[in-house]
C-alpha cells in the first residue's frame, strides 16, 4: 500500500492533462502496448536470424512506406532513437552529401524560432550554425538572401515552428536554398499540425525527421523511449545509414552494400517496439483518422487561444498551429511565468512548457494535442483565468504556490547555489 500511494503522487498523461509544449504528450492507446507484448515482438533476440524474424522485418518495411507516404518523402530510415539523434542523422547525411560532391559548404541557417535541439545536431556534425532572426515569428525569403553564396550548405527550420506559426514563405525558401545549391532541412517534431493536410515533401523539404513518440502516440515523458525517424528526397537516400530493409517476392531482408551510406546509428535495429506501436497507431487511424489528428489539435489549440487572450498577453498575432505561446508581459503585481505554472499545479494540472522558446520573455507554451475533451479544456482555461485574478487581488497566494503538492514550493535560490549532488550518510549527533 505504501508503494501503490506513492505512484499516486507521479503525474502522467493516464492521470490528466499533460500541455508541455513542443512535446505532444497525447494519450497513448493501450491497445498498442498489447501489441507491442506480443510474443513475436517483445521476445526478439537481436541475433535471430532473418528467417525467424520475418514479421519484424515486414513491419519496418511496412512502417517506412507509410512514414514516407504521410510525408510525401521517398525513403525512410527508422535507426534513430530519439527526435535529436534524427537531427544529427539529417545532419550527417547532407554532409555526406556535400562530400561525395566534392563541395566544402559549412553554413546551416537556422531561425531563432527553431527546435531547441537544432544548433547542437548541425555542430554535431560537423557545420557553422548562423542564427537568423525573424519577422513576426516567421522566417522570410529576404532574411535569407545575404546568405546565398556557396558556403551555404542549407537551412534547417521547423514547421511549424515553436511559436505554434507555420512557416507560410517555406516554398519560396526552398527554391531560394536550392537555386544556391544547399538543402532543406525540416523538423518535424511538431508533424502532429499537418498530418493530411498537408506533406513536407510538397513544400521541397530535402530531408526530416519526425517524433513516433510525438505524433505517432508512443508513450514518453517518462513513459518510454523515443524514436526519430528520417525521411530523406532521392538524392539523399544513397546515404542513409545501413542495414536497409528490403523486399524480393514475398521474403523480407536486410542490406549493407551500400558504400554512400553515413553507416550504424544505434545497436542492433533500434528502439523496435516503439515502431510496433507507432505502426500499430497508424493502422489504426488511416488516412482519414490522421488527418482529424491534426484538424482537432489545430482546432483545441486555437480555442485555448481565443478563450484566453483576454487574460494572458499573446507575443503573435497570426492563428496558431497546434500549440500556443503567452507570455507574462503585464500581469499585475510582477508574477512570472514560474508562479503561474507553480499555482497551476495545486489546480491538479501539469505546468505547460515554460521559459520557450527564447524569443518570447516568459512564454508559457501550450500544446494540448486532439485527445482532450473540451471539458477537460475548459476546466484548464477556468484555472488560468482564476491565477490571473489571484494575482491582481491575492499575490501573495500565487507567489507563494504550490499549497497542496506533496512538495511545496523550494528554496531555488539556496539549491542553486548550495547544490546537494551526491547522498550523504547523515551522522547521529
Amino acid at each position: 500500500r505504501h508503494y501503490s500511494r506513492l505512484s499516486t503522487w507521479n503525474y502522467s498523461v493516464d492521470h490528466g492533462f499533460y500541455p508541455l509544449g513542443s512535446c505532444t504528450m497525447k494519450y497513448n492507446p493501450k491497445l498498442n502496448e498489447f501489441n507491442a507484448m506480443l510474443t513475436g515482438f517483445s521476445g526478439l533476440h537481436p541475433e535471430s536470424t532473418e528467417e525467424m524474424t520475418q514479421g519484424m522485418l515486414e513491419l519496418w518495411y511496412c512502417l517506412e512506406k507509410a512514414l514516407a507516404e504521410i510525408c510525401g518523402m521517398d525513403a525512410v530510415t527508422l535507426q534513430p532513437c530519439a527526435g535529436a539523434q534524427g537531427e544529427l542523422c539529417g545532419m550527417l547525411l547532407c554532409k555526406a552529401y556535400f562530400k561525395d560532391r566534392g563541395e566544402n559548404r559549412t553554413k546551416i541557417l537556422l531561425p531563432d524560432t527553431a527546435h531547441g535541439t537544432n544548433p547542437a545536431s548541425a555542430v554535431l556534425a560537423g557545420f557553422e550554425v548562423v542564427e537568423v532572426k525573424t519577422e513576426n515569428g516567421l522566417l522570410t525569403p529576404k532574411q535569407i538572401q545575404p546568405y546565398l553564396n556557396k558556403e551555404l550548405a542549407g537551412v534547417m527550420l521547423t514547421n511549424p515552428n515553436t511559436l505554434g506559426l507555420f512557416e507560410k514563405h517555406i516554398k519560396e525558401i526552398s527554391a531560394l536554398v536550392h537555386s544556391a545549391g544547399g538543402l532543406v532541412y525540416m523538423d518535424g517534431a511538431n508533424l502532429n499540425a499537418l498530418l493530411g493536410i498537408t506533406k513536407p515533401g510538397e513544400m521541397d523539404v530535402d530531408v526530416m525527421q519526425m517524433n513516433l513518440h510525438k505524433t505517432f502516440s508512443t508513450p514518453h515523458g517518462g513513459g518510454g523511449p523515443g524514436s526519430g525517424p528520417v525521411a530523406v528526397k532521392k538524392i539523399l537516400e544513397p546515404y542513409l545509414p545501413v542495414p536497409r530493409v528490403n523486399k524480393e517476392g514475398e521474403k523480407f531482408f536486410l542490406e549493407c552494400a551500400f558504400p554512400k551510406s553515413i553507416g550504424r546509428l544505434t545497436a542492433w535495429y533500434g528502439n523496435v517496439l516503439v515502431w510496433v506501436k507507432a505502426f500499430s497507431y497508424i493502422m489504426r487511424m488511416g488516412r482519414d483518422g490522421l488527418k482529424k489528428v491534426s484538424e482537432l489539435a489545430v482546432l483545441n489549440a486555437n480555442y485555448l487561444r481565443e478563450k484566453l487572450r483576454k487574460f494572458y498577453h499573446i507575443p503573435y498575432s497570426d492563428f496558431c498551429m497546434h500549440e500556443c505561446v503567452f507570455s507574462d508581459k503585464g500581469f499585475p503585481n510582477e508574477i512570472t511565468t514560474m508562479e503561474i505554472a507553480k499555482r497551476l499545479m495545486d489546480y491538479g494540472f501539469h505546468p505547460p512548457t515554460i521559459y520557450f522558446p527564447l524569443v518570447v520573455h516568459g512564454a508559457l507554451m501550450i500544446e494540448p494535442t486532439e485527445t482532450e475533451s473540451k471539458a477537460r479544456l475548459d476546466e484548464f482555461i477556468s484555472a488560468l483565468v482564476k491565477i490571473r485574478e489571484e494575482a491582481e487581488h491575492n499575490p501573495e497566494l500565487v507567489k507563494t504556490s504550490p499549497h497542496h503538492t506533496p512538495v511545496a514550493k523550494l528554496d531555488e535560490v539556496s539549491a542553486a547555489r548550495h547544490p546537494v549532488l551526491r547522498w550523504k550518510k547523515e551522522e547521529k549527533g
